[in-house]
């Protein structure tokens, strides 16, 4: 367990749950038996890259609306860090294949991971499952959400975003604030 004091962190959960989505799936035109498996293989392909292109847009969505909001409040913007939105993917990929569960578990080695150096961390995760627009849904959430608020107006410099789908719609979303400093030594 992570002790706010040794690292600054302030971790705070969100789930988000119902309604009704529904994913592109490229329908099975194919009836031929041996066309079956090479269909079958290429709506999963298919599939996967929808997928991937739609996490992208979410994860730029959360960005944007972070930003603004920030924004509006007199902050700095957040920059968008690689190292940061890697680790943020790989927690939120994790979550969705069940590999984790849905928790801020491991927080501290994602951020070590990062190989950034910082002075204070904090990490927003949401899941949710039927809304058109699951990223907007994720960061309504998150501001209506007192712990959620204080990371997105931290004193933070640095951000990574990653979002998941599994196979049953559920869209799992993280971010990552980092604030870093080059007078600080890596925690």
């Amino acid at each position: 367990m992570l002790r706010q004091t040794a690292f600054g962190i302030a971790l705070s959960t969100l789930v988000l749950a119902g309604g009704f989505m529904t994913v592109p799936i490229p329908g099975k035109s194919f009836t031929q038996q041996d066309n079956q498996s090479h269909q079958s293989f290429n709506a999963a392909k298919q599939t996967a890259a929808n997928l991937t292109f739609q996490s992208s847009l979410l994860e730029k969505s959360v960005f944007e609306q972070i930003n603004a909001y920030r924004i509006n409040h007199h902050l700095p913007r957040l920059n968008l860090n690689v190292n940061i939105t890697r680790q943020a993917r790989i927690h939120s990929q994790d979550m969705a294949d069940g590999k984790i569960p849905f928790s801020h578990r491991g927080f501290e080695k994602r951020v070590m991971a990062t190989s950034l150096l910082f002075n204070s961390a904090a990490e927003n995760v949401a899941f949710n499952t039927g809304y058109s627009d699951p990223a907007q849904q994720a960061v309504v959430g998150w501001l209506n959400s007192p712990g959620h608020l204080k990371n997105i107006l931290g004193n933070y410099n640095l951000t990574g975003i990653g979002v998941a789908t599994n196979d049953k719609g559920d869209v799992y979303l993280t971010q990552i604030f980092l604030n870093n400093n080059k007078r600080l030594k890596r925690r």
